[in-house]
């Protein structure tokens, strides 16, 4: 099987490459913004393109790369900068219309779309959701408005052209590993706070609502694979067998947990972005209190997919990693240090406002 792998060097995209490294049966082509170093997991991969899929001309470039491919899995998505939501559609939604068209212009049989437990309304209550809860996002949150748009394009797709790709939408919670570290500090934390922190705050001031659905990147590429194997089709709820609250990720980071009204926690997140201050918009606040637990009963049925790590156990190792600026030289996920990061702050200006490079 000869499968495309757009946003190979991400989060989700290191893990799948790791696992269909070992599938001698897999032929890998790998789809990022820039080519990463010919070293582990990157070095399994038969051919790369440099392509980035907010750019119009990109839609030719993605045609050549799927040439010949049995299967596409589209991972590609923008977190920064969060003061340009124009741009970070032009990648979430354009982009994901682009990779859909281009798979079907090259007679792709297979699509695997990463969507998002974000694309979920709001939830009623702390009872799990499958799959048939409707997907109409959380207004206050950018991400979850561009996942719902990105699927309401596969929606026209699959009405329109029945016999076209056939596409499967994955629907993971929050996405953890240790080689995302790094990442997932520069998204949501601020260059001059020191990453070491994160580990010895004495307090956790939050709201004790907090409930989240969470999953490990190995256990999303285990399912990625599956689907690919069986040429399953249709929305997979992804999530570890036990969510993550407050006072889960207290424990795990050291910390005594406050009880602080979401609302509180809000406005203080609004406020310090307006003030340029740190790169995480309040969307994500709403978007954490709001999404509902998933119901994974249709992944273990079809795929036969079980996850393997605790959600507690995915916090764990990558609270630590965001601790020491873990991640893999070369990529997106590259590791972080304090002395790097501020100085590409005073040179390129806050991450909230710049591309990422």
């Amino acid at each position: 099987m000869r499968v495309v792998v757009i946003g190979a060097t991400g989060n989700i995209g290191t893990a799948l490459l790791r696992r269909l490294s070992g599938d001698p049966d897999a032929r890998v082509v790998g789809v990022a913004r820039r080519r990463p170093p010919d070293t582990p997991p990157y070095d399994s991969v038969e051919a790369w393109h440099e392509i980035d899929i907010a750019e119009p001309t990109s839609a030719e470039l993605l045609r050549d790369a799927m040439t010949g491919a049995d299967a596409v899995v589209h991972l590609a998505w923008g977190f920064q900068p969060s003061r340009d939501p124009a741009y970070l559609r032009r990648i979430g939604v354009d982009g994901s219309a682009r990779v859909l068209d281009a798979a079907a212009a090259s007679g792709v049989g297979h699509l695997v779309h990463t969507s998002s437990v974000g694309a979920y309304a709001p939830k009623i209550d702390n009872r799990p959701v499958d799959e048939n809860y409707a997907t109409s996002g959380i207004t206050t949150s950018m991400y979850s408005r561009h996942k719902v748009l990105a699927e309401r394009h596969l929606d026209f797709y699959e009405r329109t052209e029945p016999n076209g790709v056939q596409i499967t939408r994955i629907r993971p919670g929050f996405v953890l590993q240790p080689d995302a570290g790094a990442a997932l500090t520069r998204y949501g934390l601020p260059a001059y706070l020191p990453t070491q922190l994160i580990t010895h705050l004495p307090l956790l001031p939050l709201d004790a609502k907090l409930i989240i659905p969470v999953v490990h990147s190995s256990d999303v590429a285990d399912a990625i694979t599956r689907i690919l194997d069986q040429r399953a089709t249709g929305p997979f709820n992804l999530a570890a067998d036990r969510p993550l609250n407050r006072d889960d990720i207290a424990r795990l980071i050291g910390a005594h947990p406050v009880n602080l009204p979401s609302k509180v926690l809000r406005a203080t997140v609004s406020a310090t972005w307006h003030a340029h201050l740190q790169p995480l918009d309040a969307g994500w606040i709403d978007l954490a209190f709001a999404v509902p637990l998933m119901d994974t009963s249709r992944a273990r049925s079809v795929l036969g997919w079980r996850p393997v790590v605790a959600a507690d156990a995915a916090l764990a190792v990558t609270v630590k990693a965001m601790s020491g600026g873990r991640g893999i030289d070369g990529s997106v996920l590259r590791p972080q240090s304090m002395f790097d990061e501020v100085q590409r702050l005073l040179r390129e200006g806050p991450r909230g406002r710049r591309r990422l490079t």
